[in-house]
């Protein structure tokens, strides 16, 4: 542990008078976690857990934003309906095993939703809807937003679209991939998002600057990821278990002295197969049993941060 500590709350440096761009040290300052001062969580609570079910959209008319296997020959085959259909089982068998499972265990996750799932898929939408998820904002449809051409109008058309569903506008933000260009964040503060999700520097909470005030980066994760598992390392069906476990024991452990966030993401097309559904189960039953852990939704997150760092803000 570091001797010279600083137990003041980190300032968020001034932004450049108007440069070309803004990066992401511009909006943050360096905090190391052990220098923090600890953060207060309610009465019975030392660890908290923000699961997150990703759901989208994938159109068809373009490359796919990931495939199962390459195609013969390589190359980017469009339409693609072999990987279509691989994640369109997700949309009609996964997401209803993975919402029994939280159903289960009495978690309402954050469900981080394109929102041209409401029109296309609202058999999907309703249930979650009905489930009591959060629904975070997630782009309109899956694509990398470096190829979107105007931002704003489709941050817009998002807000819309899950307001008119849920009846609710959505204070929280995942671009896709976590995706972001240098000026998203002003983008998302115009709108008024209050918090995202895209960086994972932290296991805390931070603030970060825009030109338009600040907004709250909630810690996700990539490697906590069953994309990054079960997809890209191919890995056994059980490896995102062993790895949320492992994970949450060392996590747990440090929250003794300092609060944790443990942040997981998963899809239903891959961790809703037959043959991974048992392991998320035993993933979160393994999570709930501990005592002091607090299962909670971005929102939920983002009140208790800026409940518990108002004071010593600057």
């Amino acid at each position: 542990m570091n001797s010279a500590t600083n137990t003041s709350t980190p300032v968020t440096p001034a932004l450049p008078a108007a440069p070309a761009v803004i990066r992401p040290n511009d909006r943050v300052a360096y905090s190391a976690i052990i220098d923090r001062a600890p953060l207060t969580l309610p009465p019975g609570v030392r660890m908290i857990v923000w699961p997150v079910v990703n759901v989208e959209e994938w159109d068809i008319d373009r490359p796919m934003p990931r495939r199962l296997s390459a195609p013969p020959g390589g190359g980017e085959p469009v339409p693609d309906i072999a990987t279509w259909t691989w994640h369109e089982y997700g949309m009609r068998v996964g997401i209803w095993r993975i919402m029994d499972v939280m159903h289960k265990h009495g978690i309402k996750p954050t469900m981080a939703l394109n929102a041209k799932v409401c029109e296309t898929r609202p058999r999907v939408a309703q249930a979650a809807l009905d489930a009591g998820w959060e629904f975070m904002a997630h782009c309109y449809e899956q694509m990398a937003i470096h190829k979107i051409e105007d931002q704003r109008a489709m941050i817009e058309k998002t807000i819309q679209v899950l307001t008119d569903f849920t009846g609710r506008r959505p204070t929280g933000w995942l671009g896709p991939g976590r995706g972001q260009t240098y000026e998203t964040l002003e983008h998302l503060t115009q709108a008024g998002f209050k918090w995202f999700g895209d960086w994972v520097l932290d296991d805390q909470p931070c603030q970060v600057q825009t030109r338009n005030g600040p907004i709250v980066s909630i810690p996700y994760s990539t490697e906590l990821n069953d994309i990054g598992i079960m997809l890209t390392s191919h890995q056994d069906s059980d490896a995102m278990y062993t790895r949320v476990r492992d994970t949450f024991d060392q996590m747990y452990m440090e929250s003794a002295q300092q609060v944790r966030v443990l942040a997981f993401g998963v899809h239903p097309y891959i961790s809703g197969v037959a043959h991974r559904i048992k392991y998320f189960d035993a993933m979160l039953k393994y999570m709930k049993e501990q005592p002091g852990v607090a299962f909670w939704n971005g929102e939920q997150i983002y009140d208790w941060y800026e409940a518990a760092t108002a004071a010593g803000r600057p």
